[in-house]
Formats: structure tokens, C-alpha cells, sequence
């Protein structure tokens, strides 16, 4: 689907990256990661000629796009690109954003185009918004939009540049449910993220760039757990995750919280924080058994990650049951006391649910 031979971009002295190569198959799902500076998104510009190699060559299903005399209009057209800011258009509605590259590039009839853009909105579910306008929608329905614009063109190829970073925890679940749609329709997927748990939940392989290149690649289970190179390693190692699975409803508590105690000593978080993660998560299961599971056994698993980056905690988890918000309808409810507690622990927090799975982001108070 995608060949990359020798690809190289620089900005006068600066080498941003030099000979890449890659093979991307069609219908695989690529996460992109590494830190802030190595290139990742001029490397996603420079796929989409948006930005022109100063090396190299880009095949897309056997004819290299770099060469003199391609028609880059059919290559933005195979290839559709989602930024991280959402470039709608603010004097347009929802609909005409949709279906105005369709009319003008594809030809397509009004009618056929807004039939498309219907459908794209019910994707995305936003079928409600057509008739508003960009400044009307928060920033996580915009960037729904801008997906379902891209979607618009029907292209094979989908770059989504850190399409989450300017969106809070419930935005972003937003967002990345519609990604996790995609890359079950068969279309080829790059991403650009820090999210590591979506990328890792996600992707088929995963491409760590730095030192001026993809610096190793392998499947997320060999990227986040057996990098072989330095780099790679020092970069996981700064995102310390624990992960913990509840079947049932006899599970020791006791044994959770001393693992996550040995987890938060491992890496020096303090007794203020052990006490914040234990708080929510006791808390949040026993919620969880009296409203989701009270006949049924639980289906409960959550992730800690804690970055020594950001020096951020967040807490990602999921359970199978009716679409249920734990954080909804607790102001004034006496027996939700600590459901309200731990509300106000958070720095941020977010639910989304999606046939069946219910997903919370909570990122803590530092």
C-alpha cells in the first residue's frame, strides 16, 4: 500500500529525518510515537506531499508520488489527513464542511453529497449538528467533524497528526472511538499520539522515531515491552504502567492495593498519590458492583500509567455492562459521597460508552 524508500527532509541545515524506509500494508494500523522534535509530524506532511522530500520516494500502490508530473490532487484524494488543530470552515455549517470537497473535486450531485455527509455524521454521531456551525460544537465534536470531512472523500489512506492533544480526557474518548471504528472498516491508518494505552490497544505495529528516523519498530507487545534499543527502552521506561483484571466479586482488595502501593513506591510517587489512586479506584469497583454487576460477574480492567515526563497519573478503565456514568447524578446523593471525593481528586476525568463498553480517563491531581 505505502513503500517508503530513503526518505529524507530537511530545513535548510536542519535534518529533520533522513533515509526512511517503511512498507505499510493496506488495512494496517500504525501508531507513530517518540518525543516532542523528531519529526513525526513533518514526516506525516511529507507522506501527503504536503511537504516535499528532499530524498527519496513514496509509493502508493506501486507509483511513487515524489516524481515530476503526479497528480498530487488524486493523491490528497486516496489520502485524507486530520491535523491537530480541527481547519473547519467557521463560515460554513457541519453539512457544507462536509460536502463541499466532494462537490468541488469529486463532482458529486448536492443530493449525493449530503446523503454521504448523513451517513458520515451518523459515524460519528453527530447527525443532530448539521445545520450548526463549527463554533457551536466543543472541541471534540469539531474534531469528529473534521474525521467525517475526511471520511467525505473516501480515501484509502487515513495520517491523524496528535488528532487529541489540544482535547480533554471525554473528548478524547470521543475522538478515539471513532478512530477505533476505522481501523475495523479496512482503511490504512497512520496515527501520531502520545496516548500510549490507544496506541498500544490499537495499532498493528508501532514506529518509535528519533535520531533522525524511525529509530526501532515492532508490534506494540515489542515496542512496550521488549524494546531492543536503547532509546526506545529510555523512552517506555519513562511511562510505568500497571494493569489489574476483576472477574469477580470476591477478588482479594486487599492484594490490589498493596500491588499498586509496590507499583507507586517502584517509582517514588508519593504517600498523597498511593492514597489518591487507591481512594478512586476502591471507591469507583464498589460503584461499579452495586449499579452494573449486581446478578452478573464483573468484566473489569483498569491501567495506571504515570509519566516521568509530564509527572502525570492517569487511570484508563473499561467495563462490559449497560451504558452507565458513575460521575453523572452524585451532587446531592448522601450515599455517593465518595464518588463525589474523588470527582474533585480529579484533575480531569471523561466517560464514553460504545456498544456494550463502558471507558473512563481519569488523570489526577498532582
Amino acid at each position: 500500500m505505502i513503500k517508503i524508500n530513503g526518505l529524507t527532509k530537511k530545513f535548510g541545515e536542519l535534518v529533520v529525518f533522513e533515509n526512511i524506509n517503511a512498507h505499510i500494508k493496506k488495512g494496517e494500523c500504525i501508531a507513530v510515537i517518540g518525543p516532542s522534535g523528531t519529526g513525526k509530524s513533518i514526516f506525516f506532511r511529507t507522506i501527503a506531499m504536503l511537504e516535499r522530500p528532499d530524498r527519496g520516494n513514496i509509493f502508493i500502490d506501486g507509483t511513487d508520488i515524489t516524481q515530476k508530473g503526479v497528480d498530487l490532487n488524486r493523491v490528497h484524494e486516496k489520502m485524507g489527513m486530520v491535523y491537530q488543530g480541527f481547519h473547519l470552515f467557521s463560515h460554513l455549517n457541519i453539512l457544507n464542511n462536509i460536502t463541499l470537497a466532494p462537490r468541488l473535486v469529486r463532482k458529486k450531485s448536492k443530493e449525493e453529497a449530503e446523503m454521504k455527509a448523513m451517513e458520515l455524521l451518523s459515524l460519528v454521531g453527530l447527525t443532530d449538528k448539521a445545520n450548526s456551525f463549527p463554533h457551536e460544537l466543543s472541541g471534540g465534536q469539531q474534531q469528529r467533524i473534521a474525521i467525517a470531512r475526511s471520511l467525505a472523500m473516501e480515501p484509502e489512506i487515513i495520517l491523524f497528526d496528535e488528532p487529541t492533544s489540544a482535547l480533554d480526557p471525554t473528548m478524547t474518548c470521543e475522538v478515539l472511538s471513532i478512530i477505533r471504528k476505522l481501523t475495523k472498516m479496512g482503511l490504512t491508518i497512520l496515527i501520531v499520539t502520545h496516548e500510549m494505552h490507544f496506541a498500544r490497544e490499537i495499532s498493528d505495529r508501532v514506529f518509535y522515531m528519533d535520531e533522525g528516523g524511525i529509530y526501532e519498530e515492532g508490534t506494540p507487545d515489542e515496542i512496550f515491552d521488549r524494546p531492543q534499543k536503547e532509546k526506545t527502552k529510555a523512552f517506555v521506561k519513562k511511562l510505568k504502567v500497571f494493569q489489574y483484571e476483576i472477574s469477580s466479586k470476591s477478588f482479594d482488595m486487599v492484594s490490589m492495593n498493596a500491588q499498586i502501593e509496590v507499583f507507586c513506591q517502584k517509582y517514588n510517587l508519593g504517600a498523597k498519590q498511593v492514597y489518591s489512586i487507591q481512594l478512586f479506584l476502591e471507591e469507583l469497583i464498589v460503584v461499579l458492583f452495586n449499579k452494573c454487576y449486581e446478578t452478573t460477574p464483573p468484566e473489569i480492567k483498569f491501567t495506571i500509567e504515570y509519566s516521568d515526563e509530564t509527572n502525570r497519573i492517569s487511570i484508563y478503565l473499561i467495563y462490559l455492562a449497560t451504558d452507565y456514568n458513575p460521575f453523572e447524578y452524585i451532587d446531592n446523593q448522601i450515599d455517593n459521597l465518595g464518588m463525589m471525593l474523588i470527582r474533585k481528586m480529579s484533575e480531569k476525568s471523561g466517560h464514553l460508552y460504545e456498544n456494550g463498553r463502558n471507558s473512563i480517563v481519569i488523570e489526577l491531581k498532582k
